[in-house]
């Protein structure tokens, strides 16, 4: 299992890696552009292929891109949809280009309307993407913590997608503390087991491609996302030991998307709690 961690971009791509190298990071998640905002600027061929060259030498295991926040291929504002599509097949192209693994995005609100009713559209939407940044890497649904009309905190809504658009490239991302927020109990053996058959039940272990690895400042069931620190939230770090236990997640790398102990972001402190806790796990395992 890689530890990763989100990490800036600003600069130019190459500029990620070194950031993950400082904090000891194995993987590395980016914005390939302002996650609040629509514009997007594809990276040149030179800055594109530094980063890979520099990737490779610094070891560093899968990088994923995390699609913008803007993105809603449920609203029923067809507007809003086209430009959806538009940014993810952006930042699909261009994780193409710099050989990442994939990319990350949240599957957002049906404002409303009901899982069922936006289906079709949501679909639709992701099959267009597919189709116009062909090649290996992954779209990867991120799990919802579950607050309001939001899209995918039930694996059977993540599942029923996957389902219906077919391909061997739609994935998922789970993310620990929307995982937590919604209602599954991380940290206790048997929860967590129930957790994942029904996640393979739903789903299947096998489209289970990237975690994103925070604890949670709320209680289990909240439906509320704030992120916290490994070991200072509800999950605490007996429950990732117990997580990176299970043969199941036991290569699915990990990204850090936790405030940072000095409020920057995820830091070095953070990276080795994670790297600790997958010591313990392997002697647990």
């Amino acid at each position: 299992m890689h530890i990763g961690a989100h990490v800036s971009a600003a600069g130019g791509l190459p500029k990620a890696v070194g950031r993950a190298v400082d904090i000891g990071a194995e993987a590395m998640q980016i914005f390939a552009s302002s996650p609040r905002a629509w514009r997007f600027k594809a990276p040149e061929d030179a800055l594109v292929e530094k980063f890979k060259e520099e990737s490779e030498a610094a070891g560093m295991g899968p990088t994923v891109f995390h699609g913008i926040y803007l993105c809603a291929l449920g609203s029923q504002d067809q507007a809003l949809v086209e430009r959806s599509v538009e940014s993810l097949t952006n930042h699909m192209q261009t994780a193409e280009r710099a050989g990442a693994l994939g990319v990350i995005f949240h599957p957002a609100s049906h404002r409303g309307a009901g899982f069922e009713a936006v289906l079709d559209q949501f679909v639709d939407g992701v099959k267009r993407v597919l189709d116009a940044a062909p090649g290996d890497a992954l779209l990867m649904m991120e799990n919802s913590a579950g607050a309001g009309d939001h899209i995918g905190s039930k694996f059977s809504e993540l599942g029923a997608i996957i389902k219906e658009v077919g391909s061997e490239r739609l994935h998922v991302c789970l993310d620990t503390q929307h995982a937590w927020a919604a209602g599954y109990e991380l940290n206790k053996a048997e929860k967590l087991d129930e957790m994942l058959a029904e996640f393979d039940r739903e789903i299947g272990l096998e489209r289970l491609s990237a975690m994103h690895a925070n604890d949670s400042m709320r209680p289990l069931g909240s439906a509320v996302d704030r992120h916290d620190n490994i070991g200072v939230g509800e999950i605490g770090v007996a429950g990732f030991e117990l997580m990176m236990s299970r043969p199941a997640l036991a290569n699915v790398p990990m990204y850090l998307e936790v405030p940072g102990f000095e409020k920057g972001g995820p830091d070095a402190k953070n990276v080795s709690i994670l790297k600790k806790a997958r010591e313990e796990a392997g002697a647990v395992r």
